[in-house]
This record gives structure tokens, C-alpha cells and sequence, in this order.
């Protein structure tokens, strides 16, 4: 309907510092269209990867927010083992926070098995992770809490099964 209008090459330090502040003023749309721009103009950017992966994730849950395939549609696109691991944390992270947050019939066990889902990806990435980077770690233990602290909410498919049935 239209053609989109390209960013100069210039024009993309100051385009990521808006993606970013925008992620921090909770406008995760916005960031991800600017995103999108960057990586019309450089396609392999790693660091747009990223942001968009973010912003895309900073949606879920949310009436108009983006699908999670699309936030998993990026992982091939990065480079390395390690991102491509934490990263696919950080969406089932997310996707465990969202389906928390909604609280429809069986989000708890939903959440659960996401969570633990990011701790595996987690796992993954820790001991690929670059040298000072805990970031896996903190996640990590951060699902960790979330089981921990909320297991009267979350757990695994098979227990609530069992339960309805008795």
C-alpha cells in the first residue's frame, strides 16, 4: 500500500538510541518498526536483531502484541551459539510472563513448562557465554525464584492433570 521510506546509513546510530528509548518508555511497537527500518538498510545488523527480538517480546500478552513465532523467526539470524541459545530463553521467558499475566484455565501450567523451557535454553548458553557475561545465570535464577515463589500457581502439565482427575 505504501513504499516504505529507506533510513540513510547515517541516520543509524541515533535511529538504534530511539529503539532503545522507546523499549524504555514501554512503546515496544515503535521500537520494533524502527528496527525493521535498520535492517532494511543493514540486514545482518545484530544488534537490531536484538532490539526487535525484544520489542517483539515486550508484546506478548498483549491485545495487538506480536506473535511468538515471530520473535523465534530471528534466532537463525543471529550469530553464535550463545545468543542464539539466551535468546530463545529470553522468548519462553516471556511467553511463561504473558500466559502468568492472562491467567486463563491452565496458564500456570503453561507458564511452568515455558519457564523450564528457558532454564534448559539457559543451561545452554552458560557455558558458551562470553567471558564477565552472567546474563544466562541471572536468568536462569530468576526462573528459578519465579517456580520457587509461585508453586502453588505453576506446575507441570501431568500434576494438574492428576489433580482433576481425583
Amino acid at each position: 500500500m505504501f513504499e516504505l521510506k529507506p533510513l540513510s546509513r547515517e541516520g543509524i546510530p541515533a535511529a538504534f538510541e530511539k529503539a532503545e528509548r522507546y523499549r524504555v518508555l514501554n512503546q515496544p511497537w515503535q521500537a520494533e518498526s524502527i528496527c525493521r527500518d535498520i535492517l532494511a538498510v543493514e540486514p545482518d545488523s545484530q544488534r537490531a536483531l536484538v532490539i526487535l527480538l525484544l520489542a517483539l517480546t515486550d508484546q506478548f500478552g498483549k491485545e495487538l502484541g506480536a506473535a511468538p513465532a515471530a520473535a523465534r523467526e530471528l534466532i537463525p539470524r543471529l550469530k553464535g551459539d550463545y545468543a542464539k541459545a539466551y535468546y530463545s530463553g529470553i522468548i519462553a521467558e516471556r511467553r511463561a510472563r504473558a500466559s502468568l499475566t492472562r491467567g486463563a484455565p491452565g496458564s500456570g501450567a503453561a507458564a511452568y513448562e515455558l519457564l523450564r523451557e528457558a532454564m534448559e535454553f539457559y543451561e545452554r548458553a552458560e557455558p558458551l557465554r562470553p567471558p564477565g557475561s552472567d546474563d544466562a545465570i541471572l536468568r536462569w535464577n530468576t526462573c528459578a525464584r519465579m517456580l520457587t515463589d509461585k508453586a502453588q500457581h505453576l506446575e507441570p502439565r501431568e500434576d494438574v492433570m492428576e489433580q482433576q482427575l481425583e
